[in-house]
């Protein structure tokens, strides 16, 4: 099995990427899906057990050009899209995030933004936003690749 730890939304607050990090040993890669990127590169740099992959967010102010807006990484042979969801107006719906993962060949979206836990699947795709580190009640996701499939889900972070 391959654990794969999804978070964003940190806002800041390196702090509860530590503590998510600290309760996910097993999750060797870490998406941070923006609205923090700087504090994820900051976190990356300490971590070299750890492969992060970053994009940034609206928020992520002054790192135009340093990450991307998308990406795409094949993970256990299976295709994961990943974006903040800004840009594909997630707060509105999700259609538009859907068919960018779709022209893809995405097995798995993974997006933040909305600051709200979700985990779908619609007509082979599977759909993860980890909600937020840092407002409300504080929570991640993982994705876990096995060989008999995928299954994403969202864990509030320990008090």
């Amino acid at each position: 099995m391959t654990r794969v730890l999804v978070v964003s939304d940190t806002h800041g607050d390196e702090r509860a990427l530590w503590q998510a990090l600290e309760e996910q040993p097993a999750a060797r890669l870490v998406f941070h899906l923006g609205d923090g990127a700087r504090e994820a590169e900051a976190v990356a740099a300490r971590c070299p057990d750890r492969r992060f992959q970053i994009v940034r967010g609206n928020n992520d102010w002054g790192s135009f050009g340093q990450f991307p807006e998308t990406g795409l990484e094949i993970v256990a042979g299976k295709r994961i899209f990943y974006t903040h969801g800004h840009q594909y107006g997630v707060k509105m719906g999700l259609y538009r995030a859907v068919c960018a993962a779709r022209e893809r060949q995405a097995d798995v979206l993974l997006f933040g933004h909305t600051h709200q836990p979700l985990v779908d699947y619609e007509d082979g795709l599977h759909i993860l936003n980890p909600g937020s580190l840092s407002y409300g009640r504080p929570t991640y996701g993982l994705l876990d690749i096995t060989e008999a499939g995928i299954v994403p889900h969202t864990v509030s972070l320990r008090s």
